[in-house]
């Protein structure tokens, strides 16, 4: 239970009100914030948050923090999450969304996007690991509470500013060898996650596939109330995401959150911003957007505080990496979808950069390393032929919007059954 763990977490927060740095923020450059790690978090038992006290800095360790460019942004929230979750269930048609302005991070910023990126990039590693980027000049180990070898579900950390007015949950995507090089504890319930949220019906890739739920209804049809219903299920990372979420603002009351991830972690950040309408920065996303809707989430006036960052040789967050022939198929990952939330930043690395499209361009560190390593130039001969350099005119691609996207269009989804002859224990297994 959460409360087992928050004599912990207050202790550090009033350990933090009293501290007082020598030197506060002078040396901080306008419409920033800097930001410390606080806490891991994971999941026990299926449904249980845990948290991870990070100490507060002491004579043994120098400045932990990193500093994040801002910038005004309008964002809407539900008026009340009651209201908000009375719609998604039928009790009402439209929830009241409150416009709120708030200090989000400057994504026109080349640095914000590479310092946020680490941020998500150490959410696949506890501090002591070689995996963990140097994010200042030093990192406090921390208690493994979540962080278990046992412990196989939801994980990440918060960050949070010294005055705890802004907190960064970054959340913890796929655990795949095929991908970043190593699987994990985790790496069973990522794979669920990832094929009931971005396959058309429970990964039905083909006759041979083991489906994750049973919504099948033959030639290319599903029954769209069990998918629902599927979706729904307490132990799934969306509904784990929620309660985090809660958790952290239990812990911080007031504060301002962002929500960072990568691959599923990015999509879950995603579509948990949309919940409680707060920033939002994914990379490498898969497309969250038809979950979205099959999680019957209100959509708010505007998405613009969610952004989704990832590069055209990218399979999977291009929604090219399906099809019983692909990497992902192979592997027994149902990558169906394309379509995000909210804004995109896109580097066309393909045409652009001379990028040949491959799985392997879309770990984290990939990112970090080569995409964002330089400054971004759109400009060349006739508007092709563009390269990375400091001399260009953008630090990264303008933000846009996805157009005439549409996801599983060779699908039909109807009430194909009776909806009470479906259960919870609709959810089998993995993929193929």
């Amino acid at each position: 239970m959460f409360h087992r763990f928050l004599p912990n977490a207050l202790q550090y927060l009033l350990a933090s009100y009293l501290w007082n740095p020598s030197s506060p923020s002078s040396d901080l450059p306008r419409n920033a914030l800097r930001f410390e790690l606080r806490h891991e978090h994971g999941l026990a038992n299926d449904t249980t948050i845990v948290f991870s006290d990070i100490q507060p800095r002491t004579s043994r360790f120098v400045d932990q923090s990193l500093d994040v460019p801002t910038r005004h942004i309008k964002a809407y929230r539900p008026s009340s999450q009651v209201d908000f979750q009375r719609a998604r269930f039928g009790a009402a048609l439209v929830p009241p969304w409150d416009e709120v302005e708030l200090n989000g991070p400057d994504v026109h910023d080349r640095e914000t996007l590479l310092m946020l990126a680490k941020m998500t990039n150490n959410a696949y590693a506890e501090p002591a690991d070689k995996e963990w980027y140097d994010l200042g000049s030093g990192w406090n180990n921390s208690y493994p509470f979540g962080w278990e070898p046992d412990a196989d579900g939801f994980r990440g950390h918060v960050f949070a500013t010294p005055d705890n007015s802004t907190v960064v949950i970054s959340v913890k995507g796929t655990s795949a060898g095929w991908i970043v090089g190593g699987g994990g504890p985790t790496a069973r319930k990522d794979k669920l996650n990832d094929n009931l949220l971005f396959s058309c019906c429970c990964a039905r890739v083909g006759p041979t596939w083991s489906t994750v739920c049973g919504c099948y209804e033959g030639s290319y049809k599903c029954d769209q109330g069990c998918l629902e219903k599927a979706l729904t299920e307490e132990s799934l990372f969306y509904s784990v995401g929620i309660n985090l979420y809660n958790n952290v603002t239990y812990m911080y009351p007031g504060a301002n959150i962002w929500l960072v991830g990568h691959s599923l972690g990015g999509s879950l950040a995603s579509l948990i911003g949309v919940t409680f309408g707060v920033p939002v920065v994914a990379f490498e996303a898969p497309g969250e957007k038809l979950a979205s809707h099959r999680l019957h989430l209100p959509s708010p006036p505007s998405l613009q505080h969610v952004v989704h960052v990832y590069h055209t040789a990218d399979p999977i967050a291009m929604g090219t990496c399906n099809g019983v022939a692909s990497t992902c198929a192979l592997a027994g990952y149902a990558m169906e979808t394309r379509c995000h939330l909210g804004k995109i930043i896109r580097y066309d690395t393909v045409s652009k950069a001379g990028w040949t499209v491959d799985i392997r361009t879309h770990g984290i560190k990939v990112v970090i390393d080569r995409l964002l390593s330089d400054d971004w130039e759109e400009s060349g001969k006739d508007g092709k032929n563009a390269k990375k350099g400091r001399t260009g005119n953008h630090t990264v691609p303008n933000l846009i919007d996805e157009e005439d996207c549409v996801d599983c269009f060779n699908w039909e989804f109807g009430d194909y059954r009776n909806l009470s002859s479906v259960g919870p224990g609709c959810i089998r297994g993995t993929g193929a």
